[in-house]
């Protein structure tokens, strides 16, 4: 199963791509979308789409997951936040994929061992977890992070779900 991990934010929103197969992970891609920042909300919200839609249609992952979003203390902030984390959510479920959402807790928990675990604990382990991965930022890091994340919730889920129809 190929899986889609999405970083959400309005000036980088990472991504990261990785096939599971039953336990084994393996890595396939990431990046990070850049939006301009001189454009106006509407523009850059606009990009963000154009950018995830390349890699759907790219890699054509099976499932997405995206990392939710804390509340700041900034209210204007936390909007422009959550316009962005609309169009991050929005674009694979366009592609007809299912999306899953985890906190960011969660994810460090889930990588990590920690759910306080610091971008460096997060970055060294999602490293190690998926050989021959040199993430291009730190935004696809917490991307793929998000990926290996739903690889092993997803794969608990499905399972549940066997063992409760039978």
């Amino acid at each position: 199963m190929r899986l889609l991990g999405l970083d959400p934010g309005l000036r980088n929103t990472g991504w990261g791509i990785v096939d599971a197969v039953d336990n084994r992970l393996s890595y396939v891609a990431d990046g990070t979308v850049r939006p301009k920042v001189k454009q106006s909300l509407a523009y850059r919200l606009r990009d963000l789409h154009e950018g995830l839609a390349e890699v759907l249609a790219l890699y054509g992952p099976d499932e997405a997951a995206v990392e939710e979003t804390f509340v700041n203390k900034n209210p204007e902030s936390t909007l422009k936040l959550g316009e962005a984390r609309g169009v991050v959510v929005l674009a694979p479920a366009l592609a007809g994929l299912v999306v899953a959402e985890y906190s960011a807790n969660r994810v460090k928990k889930s990588v990590v061992g920690a759910g306080h675990a610091t971008k460096q604990q997060v970055q060294m382990m999602v490293s190690r977890l998926l050989p021959g991965c040199e993430f291009s930022s730190a935004d696809s890091a917490d991307a793929l992070a998000v990926a290996i994340c739903h690889a092993h919730f997803a794969e608990t889920n499905r399972r549940l779900a066997r063992v409760a129809s039978t």
